[in-house]
């Protein structure tokens, strides 16, 4: 058919940029969800060159599900969407199966046509129980709880950002086909900060980039990391839901542009052995009326008092919820002291081995970096995990806590037993939750070799849960 004939909604980078921006203002502003539904919906319905909507929504896991439905059906039945939950890893078993999508009218989302296609826009779903109610296994509706309760009965809003590192590899599926292949090839082997204008690395970094400020992300920097092939696409904070579904969508737009230029954009942590693995390092504050909590111009490295008192709580939990920042096989070959892995159960100024640290910052940019988060995980889970935790956990009674000699675990198995055994992690999830969410993470290692070794192997890869292969899955 002609393209012509085909009138739909194509918008310029920067019309799409000014429409994200206000959308998310909107949302900053917390403006009540019935007028921004109520404008959202009239909206789709005078834009006839709007053809469908992508409600996008993720598992326990952190895998992203998206769902399109027919701008027309989805005016109609906005308040009455179903979905087989039975058919998504970790939601509801077959006999109880059905649940509900609802609609987060304040996530809406303009995206570039030439990446996602023409008269599509993008909207974050939310899994609704069959009573009505959030459902637990849906992370993001329980972060959601969680922080719109502080901000009701503290006045606290809670924000993040995150520095998402990946590996751009050449070809198509290169982690579906590594169990063949054996390896991953490079695209560009110049190392930090070094890629020549025009070379696959950086055209890339460059398309991302130009597609998330496009989308409202309002970037800071990007550049090639560390290792060959390695990036990081840096933008700002967020209120804390709307972080994690900014991870979902960078994660996205990087795949997307990656696929079109015939590569593969990998989030696994440590994909090669030998160079430095890729990390997802979570910056997080809490703000009341606009100030910043965590500082303090005469507090130990600036941080207030209730900011050390928050990550205090963090190092005491440390191995509790490393299976929640750290969910694969693959994650533990990245806590290797070798390549400035923050293994280490501390918080430092300096110290890049330390699971915490306290970067240098000024009444408004004054946070806590938890340096020992994954890629792979779940942001969702990442985000409610470090902040209920700092807010509501437990302080240990351990002398030096801030720098005692204690590690984070070196394989699956041993984060799997701190996880299940953490009285901790019984009240951060809920029981059935936590022993859903290690169940899965337990398939899924005991389908790979127990011992890391000195070599990725093709299990580890194979049965990773973000490499998108159904009919792997099914085999479970």
């Amino acid at each position: 058919m002609s393209e012509e004939l085909r009138n739909f909604l194509q918008l310029p980078y920067d019309g799409l940029e000014e429409l994200n921006l206000k959308a998310k203002e909107q949302r900053q502003s917390r403006v009540a969800i019935d007028k921004i539904r109520e404008e959202r919906v009239k909206y789709l319905a005078d834009e006839k060159r709007i053809k469908a909507i992508t409600v996008l929504f993720s598992d326990l896991e952190g895998r992203l599900h998206m769902l399109d439905y027919d701008k027309k059906f989805l005016l109609k039945s906005h308040d009455n969407l179903t979905f087989d939950g039975s058919s998504i890893r970790g939601f509801t078993a077959q006999r109880e199966s059905d649940l509900r999508l609802g609609i987060d009218w304040s996530a809406f989302y303009w995206a570039p046509a030439d990446i996602f296609g023409a008269g599509k826009i993008l909207v974050f779903g939310e899994v609704i129980e069959k009573q009505g109610g959030p459902y637990v296994g849906d992370m993001r509706a329980m972060l959601k709880i969680f922080a719109d309760g502080l901000h009701k009965n503290d006045g606290y809003t809670l924000n993040a950002a995150n520095e998402i590192e990946g590996f751009l590899f050449a070809g198509l599926d290169a982690e579906r086909r590594y169990p063949q292949t054996g390896k991953f090839d490079y695209v560009n082997t110049g190392g930090y900060f070094h890629s020549l204008p025009g070379d696959p690395l950086r055209t890339f970094i460059d398309t991302v980039a130009e597609v998330q400020r496009a989308m409202g992300f309002q970037n800071e920097k990007d550049h090639p990391e560390v290792a060959p092939s390695q990036f990081e696409i840096n933008y700002g904070y967020g209120e804390v839901v709307a972080a994690a579904d900014q991870i979902q969508l960078y994660k996205l737009i990087c795949r997307q542009v990656a696929n079109k230029m015939g590569m593969t954009a990998s989030f696994l942590p440590k994909p090669v052995v030998g160079v430095n693995g890729s990390g997802m390092h979570t910056n997080v504050s809490i703000s009341k009326n606009g100030t910043n909590l965590f500082w303090d111009p005469n507090g130990e490295e600036k941080l207030a008092k209730c900011g050390w008192e928050f990550v205090d709580r963090i190092l005491t939990h440390g191995r509790d919820i490393c299976l929640a920042l750290n969910p694969s096989v693959n994650a533990y070959r990245r806590l290797d002291p070798h390549f400035e892995a923050p293994n280490q159960i501390k918080a430092s100024a300096v110290d890049r081995g330390s699971m915490i640290r306290i970067p240098i910052g000024n009444s408004k940019s004054m946070r806590v970096e938890v340096r020992s988060v994954a890629p792979d995980a779940n942001p969702y889970l990442v985000l409610l995990s470090v902040f209920k935790t700092g807010v509501c956990g437990d302080t240990a009674n351990i002398a030096n806590l801030r720098q005692a000699e204690r590690y984070l675990p070196d394989n699956i198995y041993t984060a799997l037993e701190d996880f299940r055994e953490a009285e901790w992690t019984t009240k951060l999830l809920g029981a059935d939750v936590k022993g859903r969410y290690a169940d899965l993470k337990q398939a899924s290692a005991d389908r790979c070799p127990r011992l890391l070794g000195t070599f990725v192997k093709g299990p580890e890869v194979q049965y990773h849960h973000e490499v998108y292969n159904q009919f792997l899955w099914n085999q479970f």
